[in-house]
C-alpha cells in the first residue's frame, strides 16, 4: 500500500497503480481539496489500477483526521469519557460517523480505532481512549460497532502498544525495556480482549523494539506476529505492517530488506508512504510476493453521500457529535 502526492493523479502514479503487487492506497490531507474533488481522485485510483485496490486513510478523530472541511469533525477518543455514561454510546456514534462519511466517497478503511494506552507518550497522547486497559476495552469496542454497523471494517493499532514509549517512531527507534508481565498485564489487554470477539478485522504493529522479548521491532518480529498475536490470541485477520518508510523501520537495512524483514515476520499488507523511491524500491524488489488476506477488508457497502446525509441517523448523529465536539475540543 503507496501513497500518491496531491490531490490528481500524474502519469507516473498512473503507471505504478498498474503494477501487480500493488494492493492499495493511503490517503492524507495533501491528497484532500474537498469532497467532490476527493471523489473523483478515488475514482481515478480505482480505473487506473490493474486489479481492485484497498483505499485507506487515518481518520481516527481529534489531530489524525486527514479531511476536514466537508467532513464531520471527529472528537479525539480521549475526550469521549467525557460524555460519562454516555461514552460508549458516543464512541459507536462516532465510528459510525466516521466511517459512514468515509464510505460514501468509496474509501475502504480508516486505520483505526487507537488500542494504545495514554501512558505519556506525545505521539499517543488523546489518540488513546484512555490509560485505564478496561475503558479502552469499552469505548474501543463501542466505537468499532459503529464501524462495523456502518460496513467498515476495524483496525487495532499499534500492537503490542505504543503508548508507555516516548520516542516518534516516525523519527527515532523506540526501545521499551519493560517485561513480558508488565506489558500483558497492560498495553495487550486491548487486542487480547478484542481478539476473542471477533471485532478486530486488521492489526497494525508498532516500530517498538521490546527489548526484552525481542531485538527487531514488532513489526518485523516473529516472536510478536507469530507466537504471540497469532498463535497465543488467535488472531486470523490481515496484519499491516506500519509504514516501512519510518526511522523506526530502519533497523531492519534498506527498503527491500524492511519490506521481507515484514513479509518474512508475517505482514500481510506494507504500507510505504511519503517516499517514492523507497515505495518503488520495494515494488521492485518483491519478485514473487505472497497472496495477501487484505481482500477481506475491501467494502462491500460503498455508499452515497446525498443519502447518507438525507437519512435521520446521519442527521441525528452529526448533531450530536457536533455538539459535544463543540463543547469539550478547543
Amino acid at each position: 500500500m503507496l501513497d500518491v502526492q496531491g490531490c490528481e493523479l500524474d502519469a507516473e502514479e498512473r503507471e505504478i497503480l498498474k503494477h501487480p503487487t500493488v494492493g492499495g492506497v493511503i490517503l492524507f490531507a495533501r491528497n484532500y481539496h474537498d469532497r467532490s474533488q476527493l471523489s473523483a481522485l478515488v475514482k481515478s485510483i480505482r480505473q487506473a489500477a490493474a486489479k481492485p485496490l484497498l483505499i485507506g486513510v487515518d481518520h481516527e478523530g481529534g489531530r489524525v483526521q486527514r479531511f476536514r472541511d466537508g467532513f464531520s469533525r471527529i472528537p479525539p477518543m480521549g475526550l469521549l469519557h467525557k460524555a460519562g455514561n454516555q461514552a460508549a454510546d458516543l464512541a459507536t456514534e462516532c465510528g459510525w460517523l466516521m466511517a459512514a462519511e468515509l464510505l460514501a466517497h468509496d474509501i475502504d478503511l480508516s486505520f483505526a480505532p487507537v488500542l494504545d494506552l495514554e501512558r505519556g507518550s506525545n505521539v499517543i497522547g488523546d489518540r488513546s481512549f484512555s490509560s485505564d486497559p478496561d475503558q479502552v476495552i469499552q469505548l474501543a469496542s463501542a466505537f468499532i460497532d459503529g464501524m462495523h454497523q456502518a460496513g467498515m471494517k476495524a483496525t487495532g493499532k499499534h500492537f503490542p502498544g505504543h503508548g508507555s514509549v516516548r520516542a516518534d517512531s516516525h523519527l527515532e527507534s523506540p526501545r521499551d525495556n519493560r517485561s513480558w508481565e508488565e506489558i500483558e498485564a497492560s498495553d495487550l489487554q486491548p487486542f487480547k480482549c478484542l481478539i476473542p470477539s471477533g471485532k478486530l478485522d486488521a492489526i497494525m504493529p508498532a516500530h517498538v523494539i521490546y527489548t526484552e522479548l525481542d531485538d527487531q521491532p514488532a513489526g518485523f518480529s516473529r516472536f510478536w506476529l507469530q507466537e504471540i498475536l497469532r498463535g497465543k490470541y488467535g488472531f486470523n485477520g490481515v496484519i499491516f505492517s506500519d509504514d516501512l518508510t519510518m526511522e523506526g523501520a530502519a533497523v531492519a537495512g534498506g527498503y527491500p530488506e524492511r519490506a521481507l524483514a515484514a513479509l518474512n515476520a508475517g505482514c500481510d499488507m506494507l504500507l510505504a508512504c511519503n517516499n517514492r523511491a523507497g515505495a518503488v524500491a520495494i515494488l521492485d524488489g518483491l519478485k514473487n510476493p505472497p497472496a495477501s488476506r487484505a481482500d477481506s477488508l475491501l467494502s462491500t457497502n460503498s455508499g452515497d453521500w446525498s443519502r447518507l446525509t438525507s437519512s435521520s441517523r446521519w442527521k441525528n448523529t452529526q448533531n450530536r457529535v457536533r455538539i459535544f465536539t463543540e463543547e469539550f475540543v478547543n
